[in-house]
């Protein structure tokens, strides 16, 4: 982690753990997949939580319900597919083979 002088490392580790604990909340339980295929909502959350390079917010119960009351929250579609095909999400690969 790189910060400047006028910047404290402690504060920054603070800002990690609270957009880590932001996405744990919004996603419920978050994973590799959420951010790939939601990186609308990612994107939103930074945006609450860092305006002009400046962090504005850390709470993440402030974060969650800015990111919410936008409307950018996808839910997870896993418990409608039940599996999931060789490429990921979906099918797979219908029709071949």
């Amino acid at each position: 982690m790189i910060s400047t002088s006028t910047e404290s490392p402690l504060a920054l580790l603070d800002l990690i753990q609270a957009f880590v604990e932001s996405l744990d909340k919004l996603f419920e339980n978050v994973s590799e997949l959420d951010l790939i295929f939601n990186f609308e909502t990612l994107h939103a959350t930074l945006g609450e939580m860092i305006v002009g390079g400046i962090v504005v917010e850390t709470n993440s119960e402030k974060i969650t319900k800015a990111v919410r009351e936008q409307g950018r929250v996808t839910q997870r579609k896993e418990a409608a597919s039940g599996r999931h095909g060789i490429l990921g999400w979906g099918g797979g690969l219908r029709g071949i083979g």
